[in-house]
Formats: C-alpha cells, structure tokens, sequence
C-alpha cells in the first residue's frame, strides 16, 4: 500500500490543488502557483503524485478549469475533434510533461509521479457528441501516450478509453465497475468523501460509516488503487468558484476539513480502516477472491496466497437488519449496510458501521473585538471612458470577457404627464428577463428589486412594479454572474446576463418593449477599477465614518484595519449579518460571500446505512448556505491588515466579525466487545492471550482541557454526538467514571466494560457507551 496524493491541474489560477496560470499562451508558475515546487515537496513528504493533466478538470471551478480567452479563440468547439481546440489542448498538456521531465519528476526518472490522467469525466460526453467525440477520444489518447511520460495514463468515466489507456471509476460507489480489459487494474480516482455546497443549498454530509463500507466494498471486489475526492477540503478563493451558485466553501465534508483540521470520527475512522487494510496486504495482492454467500444479503470475500496467508471481508448489504453468519465454523454479527475485515480468515479487526475513533463538534469563537468601520457609496451605473452604448441587449460574458462579476445595463424611459398610473397609483411592472445569474433593479438610482437564478436553474425572471414619475426615468439593471459552468458541451455557446426581453406593462399604450431602445453599459464597479481592495487603492478616495457612515444601503464599500490575533488556530470571517458580494483581506479576495440565500431541501436524521446521495444527511435547512469564510493566516501582518468588503444588499457590517475554528466537544460511541485494531495487533504479538475489552480515547486540541462531561451513558443511549439521549438502559455511574477520569486533562481513555460504570444495567442487551466531553 503506497499513498499518493491526486492533482488537478488548471489553465487558470486554482488555489485549492495545484498552482499555475495559463494567460493568452503565457505561462505563470511563480509563488503559490508554483507547480514544480508543490510536486518536489511531494516527494520530500514521502509521496505519490497522480499528475491530472486534463485541462478539463471540472472540480466546480469557474469554466472547468478552461481560462475564458479560450472561449474567443476563432472557429473553437471545445472537447471535441476540433482543430483549434485540439492545438490548444496539446499545447498545454505537452507544456506540463515537460516541465515535469525536465525535473525529473516522473516515476521513470526517479520522480514521485505515477500516474497521469488526460481528460476527465468524457465518457457521458461522447456519448451525447457521438462519432466527434469518439474520434476526439481515440486523438487524446493517442497525442498523450505520444509524450512519453514513461507512467501509465488514464482517463475517468471512458469505458471506451484506448489501448493502453487505463479507464477508471468517479462516484459514491464503484464496487460495480471493471475496466475495458482484463489485464487493466480496477482504479477508483474519485471517491467521492461528501459533496459540495451551492449557494441557495443546504449543506451534505456524507456518513463515515457509509464512505468506509463503500472503499471496503471496493477493495473487497478487487479494487487497487482509490484516491479520495477529496480527503482535504478547499476554499475557491476570488471568483474561482463555477457552477454557476458553487459556494465559496469547497469543504467537501472531507477528512481533513476546509480549515485543515481533522474531521471527526470521519479522518479516525478512514485511518483505521486503511490500518485494517494494510493488515491484510499480503493475502490482497496475491490473487482475485473466492466469493461465498453467506445469506441472502451476505457474502463472505476469501483471499488466499501461496505462502498461506487469508484474509476475509464478511458483507451485510442489508440496510435494515443486522446479520448473524457462520462463516469457517465461527458465527459473526454483522450491523447492517457493513462490512467486517478479517485479516487471518478468523479474527475482526474492523467493520466499517462501528466506529472507535472520537467524534468531534466544532464551534467558531470571536478572537478580536469590533472592526472600526469606514464606508463609501458604489455609484450607480457611474460611467467613464471604458462605458459604452449600444441598440439592443449584449451576452454578459462577451462584453465582460469575465474580468468582473458585473455588468450593468442602463437605458432611460420617458413617461408622460397624461399616464393613467401616475393618478391611480398602480405601478408599471417592468418585467426583466435574463440568462443569470443575479440581478438588481434600480430605478432612478433606488434599488427597486432583486432576482437570482439556483444551480439547478440559473435563469431568472424579474417582474414587479416600479416607482416612475413623469418624465425621464432611469432604469439600471445590475447583472451579476455567480461563477461560470463547470460541466457540460459546448462551453464556447454559455452564456449569461439580461438577454431579454425587457418590458414595461401597465402604460397607456399598454405594453412597451425597451429591449431594442439603446443601453449604456459599463463593465465591473467603479470600486473595482479604483481597486478599493487593495492597501493603495483603498487610499485613493474619502471614506466617511461615524454617525456619517452609510448603514443598510445597498451596493456600498466597507473597509476596516485589524491586528492578526494570537496564536495559530485556523481563522473565518463570520458574515451572517451582510447580505451578498465579495470580501478582500490585505488584497486579496476571500471570496463572494452570499448569507441572504438560505438554504432549501430537506434537512432532518441522517442513517448512515442504505445508498448515498448527496441529497441525504443535509444540515442548514433555512440558515445560510455559507456564514463563515476561511482567512488563511498567511495572508495576515501583525498588525495593520486590511479588511473590505462589498456589499450588494445591504447589510450590517457590525455583525462582522473574525473567529477561529476550534473543538467544541468530543464523543465517543462504543460498544462492547467492539473489536479493535491494537486488540487484534497484541494479541497477535503474544503480549496478550485473550481479548480485551475496548476503551473509549477521548482527546481535545492542543491547548485545550476536557472541562466538563455533557453526557455519558452505558446502556442504549441513543442520538449523535452533540444531541445524545438516554435509552431505556443505562447505567447509573457512567458520569462518575469520566468525571474521575477526564476533567481536567487534555485526554484520557476509560475501559468500555460494567464493573466501571456500576455493573451490568441490562444483562442479555448489547450495550454501548455514548459520552460527550467538552473542550476549553
């Protein structure tokens, strides 16, 4: 078992995976986007490096990874047997394997890079393209191999992936798949760890118990290599994010979290079974299993070796019931929706539905005081040199060629002194029509209105009365683009912005089509083109404070200055008090913050046992999709560090405020006689010649002491951690034994058995300890 850590690599800045920019055939690979650097340290770590070339990656980045130019480039149609494409993509591709050669950096040449991935995700693309697609496939392949890496390639979701391509599996589950051909190994290059977040979402979850059956279920089916997607979560920074509606969040629900803690029990829990595993590495590479049923729902997986050793996965698909099976002449209990790894053929060291390691909850504690703010008024529609107007409604991306999130649209409308409304009081309604993705309406310079699109719908419609008066009158359309597709044909036909029509019903004459009259339009914000975000733009106006200080308004700056607290916990923004827009600290942009979009779905208990999707186990059912936004604390000073924000909405900056992530409490869920690796290890060793009873590990940061004991019950506690209950069974001293064990110490482990917690409080009932301990 070797690990390996997989990267994607972008034509545009990506600040989650690996670092470069690819500008109008330009390359960039200077700081954090240094690729060379990140894939040296790789190998100083110890690692592997599966390299993903693409350059289509997805990864809900803004346009797939794909630098917009690209879109503009005459006669292109992406992913598909186009020659201008094709030019580009080979360009690109060879550009890397290039660089990594000159390194030394491939396997071959005694590098740490194993594995590279053309392409991504093609196969449903073809299918829908038809004989282009094919043809466009068998050209990728074949220009790849071309290059010489010295490494096997592969490609993602390609059943028809060419000689000697390796084709592989992405998915929640992918225990079914089998490659194209016999001789090729059964990879997995994404599994999936949770899902992402979308603005307007609520936020998945997926269950440790279910992520562990699922690679256990795969290696059990012969699986050999597995690269989680993603074990770290991320942040898109900037306007990176795609979708459109991706989060600025990219969590992921991963082992190792956005912030880059652990996740827990779903880090602990993964690394047990990995331990598991390895225990089990000698039978495992020796041959394809014996596959016995076992039941109905059951089937115990059989490795055998030449030099005698076996190994065993005993599964229980069942998602409702447990199972009692015999299997070599011993009977095992199997939870449902599990998997037990056995590895000598007798002896259980793991089942993915029991979890020994800790859970943890996590809370964001204020770490500075109130921010001192200053504000200045985003004009509307202001226009200068770079303004212009044309007849008729334009695409936002053409005309924005995404250097900005936003584009406004401006056209003025005379009313006359003899309109009915203007003594009836009943409103025009001016109905806007657009692409997406978001839109405000001002009208005379006050905000009338506001519309936005979702994930699964961008376009969005506007239609509601409008204040005019006798005369002229101007309506400004704000467009805002809330990053751009990530997945999809035909990237170079996307489009966005106020296409049309635009029309105001309720006049004299009925209604009036304004979407042929002529429009003024200016990309971007007067902010942005001050650079307000940055230390010396943010100098370059008046900003007012006090009493003077503009509250509530929409489409205003804020900026304050702030010291870097002590310390070196990972940091966020908590933004529940604003409503949309983008933030920036000492230059650099955190990401669009949008708390006003609530999250919808169906949120309520999570079962980890029966198939995954990333609609079940949702959390944040009308809360903000996002209220917290990572700062990395290398982007701080000690002291004098720059805070902006830009607000659409409106808004209460005052509610800003900086946290750090840290434990709030820890659990642990165990039952008894739940077997354990080091029980299985000592007993292995001779140090020990009878099983031994579990222990329930519980540890808070560094830094931090267990305080007190929230909850601890041995019997049939029921709940999770942070909202456990007790059962119909418990035992009367379950609080004594921690409280004499834990308060006070940073960690501590009690003996899972009666006589600690009073004796048996329902003999012939499986039991299991629940505790919750809390962390200051």
């Amino acid at each position: 078992m070797c690990l390996c850590i997989s990267v994607y690599i972008f034509e545009t800045i990506n600040d989650i995976c690996i670092f470069f920019v690819f500008v109008f055939l330009q390359y960039y690979f200077e700081g954090r986007y240094d690729l060379v650097r990140f894939i040296k340290l790789v190998k100083q770590a110890g690692l592997y490096v599966h390299l993903r070339i693409g350059p289509y990656v997805c990864a809900e980045w803004n346009f797939g990874g794909f630098p917009v130019w690209l879109k503009y480039v005459p006669g292109i149609n992406f992913r598909t047997n186009n020659e201008p494409f094709k030019w580009h993509m080979q360009r690109f591709t060879k550009k890397i394997v290039d660089m990594m050669k000159s390194e030394g950096l491939f396997e071959t040449q005694g590098g740490p890079i194993i594995l590279s991935q053309i392409e991504n995700e093609y196969g449903p693309m073809e299918y829908e393209i038809g004989a282009p697609g094919r043809a466009y496939t068998e050209w990728a392949a074949k220009m790849a191999v071309g290059l010489g890496t010295g490494v096997p390639w592969v490609m993602c979701k390609q059943d028809d992936a060419p000689d000697p391509i390796i084709n592989t599996c992405n998915g929640f589950y992918c225990d079914y798949f089998s490659p194209n051909k016999a001789y090729k190994p059964k990879m997995w290059t994404e599994a999936w760890t949770g899902w992402f977040t979308e603005f307007g979402g609520a936020v998945p979850h997926r269950p440790a118990e279910d992520l562990a059956f699922s690679v256990a279920r795969f290696i059990q089916k012969g699986g050999s290599f597995i690269n989680y997607y993603m074990y770290h979560g991320g942040t898109n920074f900037g306007r990176t994010a795609g979708g459109p509606f991706i989060a600025t969040s990219y969590d992921y629900d991963a082992p190792l979290d956005e912030f880059g803690l652990l996740r827990q029990p779903k880090w602990g829990h993964l690394k047990d079974l990995h331990r598991a595993i390895k225990l089990c590495e000698p039978a495992l590479v020796s041959g394809d299993p014996t596959v016995t049923p076992l039941g109905n729902y059951e089937e115990a997986h059989v490795f055998h070796s030449k030099s005698g050793a076996c190994a065993a996965f005993l599964a229980n698909y069942n998602p409702r019931s447990y199972a009692k099976v015999s299997f070599r002449n011993m009977h095992y209990n199997l939870p449902p929706w599990s998997i037990s790894i056995l590895p000598d053929c007798k002896n259980t060291v793991y089942n993915t539905a029991r979890l020994g390691a800790q859970s943890a909850t996590m809370k964001m504690t204020p770490v500075s005081g109130r921010f001192g703010w200053q504000s200045y008024n985003e004009e509307t529609a202001s226009y200068d040199d770079s303004s212009f107007t044309a007849v008729g409604l334009l695409e936002q991306i053409n005309t924005t060629r995404d250097v900005s999130d936003y584009l406004w649209y401006s056209t003025d409308v005379k009313i006359g002194y003899n309109e009915g409304f203007l003594k009836s009081g009943r409103y025009p309604v001016l109905t806007v029509l657009s692409a997406g993705h978001a839109l405000h309406v001002f009208i005379n310079g006050r905000l009338s209105g506001t519309a936005y699109g979702s994930l699964e719908n961008p376009k969005l419609t506007f239609s509601q009365g409008v204040k005019l008066r006798a005369g002229v009158n101007t309506i400004a359309l704000l467009s805002i683009a809330v990053g751009l597709p990530n997945v999809g044909p035909h990237f170079e036909t996307w489009n966005a912005g106020v296409l049309g029509p635009v029309s105001l019903n309720g006049l004299n004459e009925g209604r009036r089509d304004l979407s042929w009259q002529k429009w003024s339009y200016k990309v971007g914000l007067k902010g942005e083109a001050l650079s307000l975000h940055s230390l010396s733009g943010s100098s370059s106006v008046e900003w007012v404070e006090g009493s003077l200080m503009a509250r509530g308004q929409p489409l205003t700056w804020y900026k304050a200055t702030f010291n870097a607290p002590g310390g070196n916990g990972p940091l966020a923004l908590d933004m529940g008090s604003m409503g949309k827009g983008q933030i920036w600290i000492n230059g650099q942009n955190v990401g669009r913050h949008w708390p006003a979009y609530k999250a919808t779905g169906g949120c309520g208990d999570c079962n980890y046992a029966g198939t995954y999707s990333e609609k079940k186990c949702l959390s944040n059912c009308g809360e903000p999709s996002q209220r917290w936004y990572h700062v990395p604390r290398s982007w701080l000073s000690p002291t004098g560090n720059l805070l902006v924000v830009f607000e659409e909405l409106g808004g209460n900056p005052a509610g800003i405020s900086l946290v750090e992530r840290e434990i709030g409490s820890v659990c642990a869920d165990i039952y008894e006689w739940q077997p354990t690796l080091m029980n299985y290890e000592m007993q292995a060793s001779g140090k020990v010649n009878k099983p031994l009873r579990p222990k329930a590990h519980l540890w808070c940061a560094p830094g931090q002491k267990i305080s007190s004991i929230k909850f601890a019950s041995f019997g049939t506690p029921e709940g999770v951690c942070g909202s456990y209950r007790e059962g119909s069974c418990h035992a009367h001293k379950s609080y004594d034994a921690f409280e004499r064990s834990c308060i006070g110490m940073n960690s501590c482990s009690v003996t899972v058995a009666p006589e600690i917690f009073g004796g048996d409080p329902c003999p012939s009932v499986m039991k299991k300890l629940s505790v919750e301990a809390i962390c200051s």
